[in-house]
């Protein structure tokens, strides 16, 4: 029994020897075979690293202003007898907005001219009598004087009835309305908002070492949230004379064409200020860096010889770098990079170093400074 026992047992540690020496050699050979394989290339597009000339800019903050902008009041009280406009509405200078009640000063007006009109007859009487020495130069004096006093008494009563008349002091664009029909008016009490809109002010603030290349008729370039995708094109119209003791900053105002009346005053808007010199940059497709915290980085492509099959291959080697300002689809590298080296522009985040490639430049994209693209 015990001798059964044991050739059962051995014969047992024989099958599972035999089991583990077969996985044993089919690991090894899967693992020869793994250690063989080389992966495919990946497949990139890329760019050839050039210098260009970008315009020079200084970037800055401003607010949009009115060219002119008022809130029109009553000079005088009244009750409104008439409104002539809508709220929002454009209007030329001159341009009746509100007519208060006249009917007191009209009354008033036709006995200033009568007894405008009676001063006149007399002295004109006065004077041939003092022409017949028949009456004194006192008298004479006295009677122009009447004449005069009563003319000045009608033209106040016009000027008073002219105010009554409220009208819009320039071109430009309604707010809304703050008066009703039949409201008692107090003097200054305020009518309704008045802006011209087109050219319209951008107020900003430039360090003061930027003080020597800013200069009155400087191209600016202006965005805001509010017309996404459009830029605004102004000049510089002044610069002011002193400077902020507090910021060190100095004021700069630039009229702004505004033909649509997109830019609103109030609004928040980004400026960039040409400089009339342009500076050389090495740039490249903004696609082609890979962002990273301890340092941004790209992928540049190195042509070198295998040494199994002795042909020249292209190589991934990552280069850290510095960046600079950004233009449109381009960012521009101050270090890290040299012109003529090729750069993979797209799908940077799934390479790594030393990764053999191919490059096939038919998908890639056109990259532009001034990107315009289809509003969808």
């Amino acid at each position: 029994m015990l001798k059964k026992l044991t050739l059962t047992t051995l014969g047992i540690i024989v099958v599972v020897g035999a089991l583990v020496g077969t996985k044993m050699m089919q690991f090894s050979a899967m693992a020869a075979s793994g250690a063989s394989m080389v992966p495919p290339p990946e497949t990139v597009t890329s760019i050839v690293a050039q210098e260009q000339e970008w315009p020079k800019t200084v970037p800055a903050t401003g607010t949009v202003t009115a060219v002119q902008g008022v809130t029109i009041g009553s000079e005088v009280a009244g009750k409104v007898a008439k409104i002539a406009f809508e709220a929002g509405a454009h209007v030329q200078a001159g341009d009746l907005l509100v007519q208060l009640d006249t009917s007191t000063e009209e009354a008033q007006l036709r006995s200033a001219e009568a007894t405008a009109e009676l001063a006149r007859v007399n002295v004109e009487r006065s004077r041939d009598l003092a022409a017949k020495a028949t009456i004194s130069k006192a008298e004479l004096d006295a009677s122009e004087a009447q004449f005069k006093q009563a003319v000045a008494q009608a033209d106040s009563i016009r000027a008073v009835i002219a105010k009554k008349s409220v009208r819009a002091p320039f071109a430009g664009r309604l707010g809304l309305r703050l008066v009703n029909l039949g409201q008692i008016l107090k003097e200054g009490d305020p009518i309704a908002t008045l802006e011209t809109l087109d050219p319209i002010y951008v107020n900003f603030s430039v360090p003061q070492q930027r003080l020597p290349v800013i200069d009155a008729g400087g191209l600016v370039h202006v965005t805001t949230d509010a017309a996404p995708g459009q830029v605004f094109d102004g000049k510089i119209n002044a610069v002011s004379p002193e400077i902020d003791t507090a910021t060190r900053n100095i004021r700069v105002q630039a009229t702004v064409t505004n033909s649509d009346e997109k830019l609103r005053a109030g609004m928040f808007a980004n400026v960039e200020i040409v400089l009339a010199k342009q500076e050389k940059v090495l740039a490249i497709p903004a696609t082609s860096v890979l962002y990273a915290p301890y340092g941004d980085s790209v992928f540049v492509i190195d042509e070198k010889k295998n040494e199994k099959t002795g042909e020249m291959e292209k190589i991934l080697r990552q280069q850290f770098i510095r960046l600079g300002d950004a233009r449109g689809d381009f960012v521009s590298v101050t270090k890290g990079l040299k012109e003529g080296e090729i750069v993979v522009t797209s799908g940077v985040f799934k390479l790594r170093p030393g990764m053999p490639v191919v490059i096939d430049n038919k998908l890639a994209p056109a990259f532009q400074l001034e990107p315009k693209p289809d509003n969808t």
